[in-house]
């Protein structure tokens, strides 16, 4: 599996990164990934590039990955070429206006890319009281609500168990389960 995960600074890809590597580890799988933009300025472009299996590369290579996981809209669209034809396009879609767009649609209908758009922020806003610190564990609650290979409920939760800081244990399981409600919406 090749993963390019692509928001902004501060939206918790670093931890996202870790639970899938420790997904992916706790399977007996090999890991590599790289950040290719840093995280040193909060809110600045963040991609991290990530794959499971035999491979020699970190990076994902235009057109090879499987998943695009974007916690932010903009960042997504602008990373879709990593996309491979028939790949999975994950994204906090805050403008649902931007994906009327024809040649947008068009894009994503000649690549056969399977598009899941969640209201993130409105979500975390109705039951987490606009924590967005969650918005990380909500999208791979849509990854595995889907049921996209690799991110088995129970793996992600015991992910989660083994890396979440105890005092947020029970709110990433509790928005990890509503990512998975987002997934059949």
């Amino acid at each position: 599996m090749q993963l390019i995960i692509a928001g902004i600074g501060g939206q918790g890809i670093l931890f996202t990164s870790r639970v899938l590597g420790q997904m992916a580890i706790d399977r007996g799988r090999t890991v590599i990934g790289s950040e290719v933009h840093g995280m040193a300025q909060r809110g600045g472009s963040v991609i991290s590039h990530f794959k499971v299996g035999d491979y020699k590369s970190s990076l994902v290579r235009r057109g090879q990955a499987d998943i695009l996981m974007a916690f932010d809209q903009t960042e997504g669209l602008r990373n879709l070429f990593y996309l491979k034809k028939g790949g999975v396009f994950l994204v906090n879609a805050g403008d649902e206006a931007v994906f009327q767009n024809t040649s947008l649609q068009k894009f994503l209908a000649d690549r056969s890319i399977r598009t899941c758009r969640f209201a993130g922020h409105e979500i975390l806003n109705q039951h987490m009281g606009g924590n967005y610190l969650f918005l990380n564990v909500l999208i791979l609650g849509t990854a595995a609500g889907l049921g996209l290979e690799g991110f088995e409920k129970e793996s992600v939760v015991q992910a989660l168990r083994e890396l979440a800081p105890p005092k947020h244990l029970e709110s990433n399981l509790k928005v990890f389960d509503l990512g998975m409600t987002a997934a059949r919406n």
